[in-house]
């Protein structure tokens, strides 16, 4: 069903594109009236009856009722089909992977957190996740011609309009969607960066409350930015916006993963923080990690958030240094940006205050005043959730937008 409207886009014809346009009013706006989104498409009420008519017809649309109103005729509501279509989202992490599943209205219909996976640039780690992929399609409970789109994030340099990653899985000339969708059994693959998902993500169902300026700093096991600008979540020419933990910032040393030094990420994330703390331990400091990971090289970044959440003090005092740290550079963020809000989010922000308090002290301390009144700054609502599910509604978005 949904797949002819694919079709029909992918030909270009100006009726799919009306079509696609009403659709993406659909995802952002929900269920609406004919004559409010006439207004919004800027076209007349019967023109916009005839193609709301069609797109019941052809299954994408549901007349969800009449609108109460206190008088006169009540109109009726009209939205999109939760049955026609499937989208899923595949998250890449350090030392994991999460899948989700929603509808065509955008409601989550499952989420597999946590599947043991270790991202490496390697042929047979990428033949790994598409065997964790397959799986989870496998286990889904509705028709498999209903998945429309599979989403994968990646961390890193990704050219979501091409369909490469430059970062990890960069080993074939071939594009990364071609390659993936070969090996999942023909589904249409996008791929884009985790933090732009992630903002995507708080955007469409999180903290963002009709905020239009946003900047997203996820806190993982790297250190990446999201960025939206008037509504819109922006990607830079090649799609490699938001390298904010690789810009120059400390006269370290340190050879951070991307090959330079210095660079932000090497002071300011989790591979630090696990980095910094192994050498405490060495040094013979005391932390309960020593107690429930005695081999320390097996050590993640989830053991050491953990023990900051049972108050362990040298985690503490580590996660506040980097807090510090994270704050200088996020008010020169808000210096250059000038945001509506700020949120925290990544694997680092479920250690709650101990990071954000002194981020939020930094930040009043290191920016303009003017700056500084502009700017909220929130902890992601979705927390752990926020990549999988802005995975999901990127899965989605890509064909409609």
């Amino acid at each position: 069903m949904s797949e002819n409207l694919l079709k029909e886009i992918e030909k270009g014809s100006k009726m799919a594109v009306m079509k696609k346009k009403i659709i993406t009013h659909y995802i952002y706006n929900g269920s609406s009236t004919i004559t409010d989104l006439a207004k919004e498409m800027d076209l007349s009420v019967p023109t916009i009856t005839k193609f709301i008519d069609e797109m019941c017809e052809e299954g994408y649309i549901n007349d969800y009722g009449k609108l109460e109103t206190s008088g006169g005729r009540h109109p009726s509501l009209y939205g999109l089909n939760p049955e026609s279509g499937y989208f899923i989202g595949v998250e890449v992490r350090h030392f994991s992977v999460n899948l989700g599943l929603i509808n065509f209205k955008g409601d989550v219909v499952q989420l597999k957190m946590g599947v043991p996976f270790r991202a490496k640039n390697t042929p047979e780690s990428l033949d790994e996740l598409c065997k964790i992929v397959r799986q989870f399609i496998q286990k889904v409970n509705i028709k498999k011609d209903k998945i429309l789109n599979i989403n994968v994030n990646l961390s890193g340099r990704v050219n979501p309009d091409l369909g490469y990653s430059y970062s990890i899985f960069n080993f074939d000339e071939r594009p990364l969607t071609d390659i993936l969708s070969e090996k999942l059994g023909g589904y249409r693959v996008s791929i884009d960066n985790d933090t732009r998902a992630m903002v995507y993500g708080e955007y469409i169902q999180g903290v963002v409350k009709g905020e239009k300026n946003i900047i997203f700093i996820n806190v993982s096991w790297g250190l990446g930015m999201g960025i939206i600008i008037d509504g819109r979540v922006y990607k830079g020419k090649s799609g490699f916006s938001g390298e904010f933990g690789h810009n120059y910032g400390y006269d370290n040393e340190i050879i951070c993963h991307c090959g330079k030094k210095g660079c932000v990420e090497t002071e300011v994330s989790g591979s630090a923080l696990h980095r910094i703390l192994l050498e405490h331990i060495h040094n013979g400091e005391s932390s309960i990690i020593s107690q429930f990971r005695p081999n320390l090289d097996e050590l993640t970044l989830d053991d050491i958030i953990d023990a900051v959440n049972k108050e362990d003090l040298l985690c503490i005092e580590l996660v506040e240094e980097i807090g510090v740290k994270l704050g200088r550079h996020v008010a020169g963020l808000i210096n250059i940006f000038n945001p509506e809000l700020v949120i925290i989010g990544g694997a680092l922000s479920r250690t709650g205050d101990y990071l954000t308090q002194p981020i939020t002290t930094a930040i009043r301390k290191y920016t303009l005043n003017l700056m500084n009144r502009d700017s909220v700054i929130v902890e992601s609502k979705l927390k752990e959730k926020a990549g999988i599910i802005g995975a999901c509604m990127l899965s989605r978005s890509k064909l409609f937008e």
